[in-house]
């Protein structure tokens, strides 16, 4: 695999552990600031196997990092730069939003 090709399959996977609402609503969380298994399913008001599932994933794409304390696991973004990623990501979003409601008022301004 050349150079480029490595990058590319880099950012494919890196993109694929992004790729679930939940993974991306626990790196929001997380972009507020550390936190336990415990205290992120009350957050997201879901079932602990399913956050840690989750967790998992993010974790085994090293895009978040796990540390021991005491019984529990702390959470954090391996890179802080996924907090700019998200929010680019919701400006994405918010101009897509912004380009669907003027193709829809131009929609119903149609004889």
């Amino acid at each position: 695999m050349n150079p480029n090709q490595n990058i590319q399959q880099f950012k494919a996977d890196f993109f694929k552990a992004l790729a679930h609402p939940m993974r991306i609503r626990i790196l929001e969380v997380l972009s507020e600031g550390d936190r336990n298994v415990n205290e992120l399913q009350s957050i997201l008001g879901s079932e602990g196997s399913a956050v840690s599932q989750q967790l998992s994933v993010l974790r085994n794409k090293n895009v978040v990092s796990g540390i021991k304390d005491g019984t529990s696991v702390i959470y954090s973004l391996r890179d802080p730069l996924i907090k700019e990623l998200l929010a680019v990501a919701k400006q994405i979003f918010d101009n897509h939003l912004v380009d669907a409601i003027s193709l829809l008022e131009v929609i119903r301004n149609e004889p």
